[in-house]
């Protein structure tokens, strides 16, 4: 089942319950639905990053990733629930310990990168796009980034 419609599913049950604290429930999605944040997708990802100049989407290994040339920029994990994106590596513990609900670190091989990873049950979809654009734009030259307007 859709990871929006589980959270549908337990706000509809907090409505008919008032007792019931989906935030309690020990889950991902009972804590982001409490929170009133619906879950983005891959989809809602895909929506966003196909439409960026020079982006495409590849499949690796069961993994779906978007590169501009050979450079990934974004990729996900294979459950889908976690993604990984270009992000500058001078910000990337202070971005972990500011919102460690959203943000940890990549594992240890990929700390040489400019990468982070965070949860997408964290994710809001106005900040998955901003971080979208943003790892994009670490990747493209300068007169390309600046043709998408900020988001």
């Amino acid at each position: 089942m859709p990871l929006v419609q589980l959270c549908q599913q337990t706000e509809g049950v907090a409505r008919l319950l008032p007792s019931f604290s989906p935030g309690l429930a020990g889950n991902a999605v009972g804590a982001s639905c409490h929170a009133g944040l619906v879950p983005v997708t891959i989809d809602d990802i895909r929506r966003v990053a196909s439409q960026l100049p020079r982006s495409y989407e590849v499949v690796v290994r069961d993994r779906v990733k978007f590169r501009v040339g050979q450079i990934v920029w974004l990729a996900l994990n294979r459950e889908e629930t976690e993604v990984g994106f270009a992000f500058p590596k001078e910000e990337r513990e202070w971005a972990v310990a500011s919102e460690p609900d959203l943000f940890f670190m990549p594992r240890q091989s990929d700390l040489r990168f400019n990468w982070i990873e965070a949860r997408l049950d964290a994710l809001d979809e106005a900040r998955m796009r901003e971080l979208v654009i943003d790892a994009w734009r670490m990747v493209v030259p300068r007169s390309v980034g600046a043709s998408i307007p900020d988001p």
